[in-house]
């Protein structure tokens, strides 16, 4: 077997794949969206996702083992929510300069095949057109509450990943970051965050203690935002969990709808976070999690601005492209700084007859 171990070799491949007779079925035309970590071909009917040869830190696919592994941990978990989304996975024969999905002989690559749907059923393309409802975000805050009373907590599963510090994984994202910036001022602002996540760690430890210990750390989605979350007969569908570190994905079911109700805040749409949060605590009845929401809120916003960072700095991408993703990670950081400063609110109670 020949493993696709290099940038170059993976280039190569993709850009054969740009070819209809690469396929066992009609192909007009190929089309393909990169990530920092995959691309992603989109032709027609079917979208096969392929893993870029990289090692990152939190995710290992140099190899072809590895990335045959979490092709197949990325068909398991994501048809929990979006069976009718994900098909197989399916070998890449050939070279890559001539290569061909399914085919006969030595898999070279791999790929997850999945059923195509348009970008802009994407739930962030959808809001920016003003047509997320009130209702689709009730019932998808239902689904996530249905999905996540049905997982296993940590300890009582079979497979779960050891405990880790949700510190420790905050601190890793400002690691990662501060590698990355040569602004004084986004230094400065990162900083700052950093500090505040310490101290509001050290605050409410003892909830963080008990959330592991009452049972709310399971196996959840672990990338719940808005651009994986798509429109899908008529239903939000999440999709693209996390498969590449299970760290990353056994977590406090707090942090994970903390992360859909941040994306929401931070495009815009304060009205539908709090819609969808209120819905969620109203299914579970978990509202000693909502303690945690300020801390995870926070998290999430990193979390999001770390990947956009990634992605401006890596040598590929174009100037508009790398100006696109320095704004977006811009964008959640300064939702962060905003967040640690939100006063609180107040309740106002008055009492007596009516009219008085």
């Amino acid at each position: 077997k020949v493993p696709m171990a290099t940038r170059k070799n993976g280039d190569a491949l993709i850009a054969a794949l740009g070819q209809p007779a690469a396929y066992p079925h009609p192909v007009d035309a190929v089309r393909v969206i990169e990530t920092h970590i995959s691309w992603v071909l989109l032709t027609g009917n079917y979208a096969y996702k392929i893993k870029k040869p990289v090692d990152l830190g939190f995710l290992d696919f140099t190899t072809l083992a590895a990335r045959r592994h979490y092709c197949e941990e990325e068909l398991r978990l994501n048809q929990r929510l979006a069976a009718g989304l994900y098909r197989e996975v399916v070998p890449i024969t050939g070279s890559p300069d001539h290569p061909k999905i399914g085919g006969a002989g030595p898999a070279i690559e791999y790929a997850v095949k999945m059923r195509q749907f348009a970008q802009s059923a994407l739930l962030d393309a959808a809001l920016a057109r003003g047509e997320v409802s009130t209702a689709a975000i009730e019932k998808l805050a239902a689904t996530i509450a249905d999905f996540h009373t049905q997982l296993l907590p940590q300890d009582s599963a079979h497979g779960g990943d050891t405990r880790a510090s949700v510190l420790a994984l905050a601190r890793d994202n400002f690691s990662q970051m501060l590698r990355l910036l040569d602004n004084a001022e986004d230094i400065d602002k990162l900083a700052a965050i950093r500090n505040w996540t310490v101290r509001e760690y050290d605050r409410h430890h003892p909830r963080f203690e008990h959330r592991y210990a009452d049972g709310s750390v399971r196996e959840c989605h672990g990338d719940l935002h808005l651009g994986n979350i798509a429109l899908i007969d008529g239903a939000a569908t999440p999709f693209d969990c996390i498969e590449f570190n299970p760290a990353l994905r056994w977590m406090d079911v707090a942090s994970e709808v903390a992360f859909l109700m941040m994306d929401l805040e931070a495009r815009g749409r304060r009205d539908l976070a709090f819609t969808f949060i209120s819905a969620y605590l109203e299914a579970t009845g978990d509202y000693a999690g909502a303690r945690l929401l300020p801390f995870y809120l926070v998290y999430r916003a990193i979390v999001r601005a770390k990947v956009h960072l990634m992605r401006a700095a890596q040598p590929d991408i174009s100037p508009a492209r790398r100006a696109h993703a320095t704004a977006g990670s811009r964008r959640y950081t300064g939702y962060a700084l905003a967040r640690m400063h939100e006063a609180r609110g107040a309740v106002i109670i008055t009492h007596g007859f009516s009219g008085s």
